[in-house]
């Protein structure tokens, strides 16, 4: 059992769901970390994630494939791979293994919180 103020991240995943599971770890001005945990999730078809701040990523396990609004192909990211988000990069997800267990760290003055 691990002290009250260790999060494990890889711990207590769920195991399927309609939506990604998304667990704020911490808040402070302009940061957000989160963890995410996706079960197979993909963004619709011509959705595009477009956020006024930045975004660094890594795939903690499994993997999904990431896609910019400005390149012709998926991007494939295995666990340990990591990418920073420009504000304002449409992006969008196509797809993830059940699960992918992702860091997020969204930071910028223009995130709100």
């Amino acid at each position: 059992m691990l002290p009250a103020d260790i999060v494990h991240l890889l711990a207590d995943l769920p195991s399927s769901g309609t939506d990604e599971d998304v667990s704020v770890l911490l808040t402070a001005p302009g940061l957000r970390v989160e963890r995410i945990v996706s079960t197979r999730q993909a963004n619709p078809p011509g959705f595009h994630y477009d956020q006024p701040h930045a975004e660094w990523v890594v795939v903690l396990a499994g993997s999904a494939d990431l896609r910019f609004a400005d390149e012709a192909a998926s991007r494939r990211l295995d666990a340990g791979d990591a990418v920073l988000i420009a504000p304002r990069r449409r992006h969008r997800i196509d797809r993830t293994d059940s699960p992918t267990v992702w860091l997020a760290i969204h930071l910028g003055p223009q995130l709100t919180v």
